[in-house]
């Protein structure tokens, strides 16, 4: 009955869903305190998860936030929250999610406290952090890692360019970004980053000076080899964990206190897990890291 109520409650299903299902497919009435005590006993495997130590160096964490609402518990009033989210890749090229959050907003304050909370857990060195275009971002890593090189996610950038141009030019001006951050090393993209604005830069002023705000966090990516490019070149890899909990958690107009949606976006991350996360072609990658960081991934 247990595992039944909590696959269902997995699925993004509510208290009153969860008693209309178990009635009309299995022919069983359950109460609404059932269920919450069935889910509550969630919290402790997420505390103990939540809690639990991790390894001493991770290559790669993708850190990233998304929204979801929440039902604030003492106004009442429902709220779009912050869900903070750390997807670290080990050495052996395994995916783990190091752990989630929930804040009223994003900032590069509670990202300092995130970082904290990793090295408290034993987390000691990050080679290479990939984040999106947060301001204070970096210097909050690097409080906390002041080691650890910082990438801005590229498709991220692209993305944000895009918005600010019109449809008609979208693929064109997608084009002449990939000129960009296709380039060989940094010289050459800068001389890509002069071309577009020379191209693009009276007709979308903002783009190019986006780009340059961002520069110091692009940069990092020319000095690494194709094999460990083509995984840090995006977020993907914590985009689509954020689909699964975005699909889990869209069922729901709004969640009630904080805990209601840790719990369900628990239950969607071990499912995440479950399905497989093994990065791609890491052998190759691993190879590079082991000369490029040397005592630090080798320790």
């Amino acid at each position: 009955m247990d595992d039944k109520i909590i696959g269902l409650y997995a699925a993004g299903l509510s208290t009153r869903d969860i008693r209309a299902h178990l009635e009309e497919i299995y022919g069983l009435r359950v109460s609404a305190d059932l269920i919450s005590r069935v889910t509550d006993a969630v919290l402790g495997e997420v505390n103990d998860w939540q809690n639990r130590a991790l390894e001493r160096m991770y290559p790669i964490v993708f850190l990233d936030a998304l929204r979801v609402k929440i039902r604030d518990a003492e106004s009442r009033q429902v709220k779009n929250k912050t869900v903070y989210v750390a997807l670290g890749v080990n050495s052996d090229g395994e995916r783990e999610v190091l752990g989630l959050w929930v804040a009223n907003t994003e900032g590069a304050k509670f990202w300092l406290s995130i970082m904290n909370n990793l090295r408290d857990r034993g987390l000691e060195d990050i080679l290479i952090a990939v984040v999106d275009g947060l301001k204070g971002f970096p210097e909050a890593i690097n409080a906390a890692y002041p080691e650890t090189t910082v990438q801005t996610c590229i498709v991220h950038l692209v993305r944000q360019s895009l918005n600010f141009c019109g449809w008609k030019d979208r693929k064109a001006v997608a084009t002449d970004l990939k000129q960009i951050y296709q380039a060989t090393d940094d010289q050459a993209a800068e001389k890509a980053l002069v071309d577009f604005e020379a191209e693009w830069g009276e007709k979308y002023p903002s783009i190019a000076p986006a780009w340059r705000r961002a520069w110091q966090e692009v940069i990092p990516f020319f000095a690494f080899p194709p094999a460990v490019r083509k995984i840090i070149y995006t977020t993907n890899a914590i985009e689509s964990l954020n689909r699964v909990i975005r699909k889990t958690t869209k069922t729901r107009g709004s969640f009630p206190p904080d805990d209601a949606a840790i719990k369900l976006i628990y239950l969607a991350i071990r499912n995440f897990e479950k399905k497989g996360s093994s990065v791609r072609q890491w052998v190759d990658a691993r190879n590079q890291f082991a000369i490029l960081y040397n005592e630090r991934f080798n320790q």
